[in-house]
């Protein structure tokens, strides 16, 4: 069945043929390019649903009484959260400006983290 463009082909001169596949070739790149970009996306975007996920699920705290450590206890996902969300990013992302912004991100989150756990009489992650 392929061959059955073959009558057609064989007229071609030799500069056809090589233009042919030279489009040829190039759709076939950006073909693959598009595959590529897609997979990253659907990555990203999971990665991001992952950390949405679980920040939600760990910021539906039962109350203890003490509105300081309820706001603790609350926000660190919260940041955390948003931490998991800029490394994704910087995981997929290409934009120099909002990889500086992701960048800026995980290190204010962080800093706030350990800010908001020592208020409440906490060790910092990894003390």
């Amino acid at each position: 069945m392929a061959y059955r463009f073959l009558p057609d082909i064989l007229p071609l001169k030799r500069s056809e043929l090589l233009a042919a596949a030279i489009v040829l070739t190039v759709c076939l790149s950006v073909a693959a390019v598009a595959s590529t970009t897609a997979d990253h996306e659907a990555a990203f975007l999971a990665q991001n649903e992952a950390a949405m996920r679980k920040m939600m699920t760990e910021m539906a705290i039962k109350p203890s009484g003490n509105i300081d450590r309820d706001f603790v206890d609350m926000m660190v996902p919260h940041h955390e959260g948003a931490i998991d969300m800029a490394t994704a990013y910087l995981r997929f992302g290409h934009n120099a400006t909002l990889r500086r912004v992701a960048r800026g991100i995980i290190d204010s989150q962080r800093k706030q983290v350990t800010t908001m756990r020592l208020a409440v009489g906490e060790a910092p992650p990894g003390a």
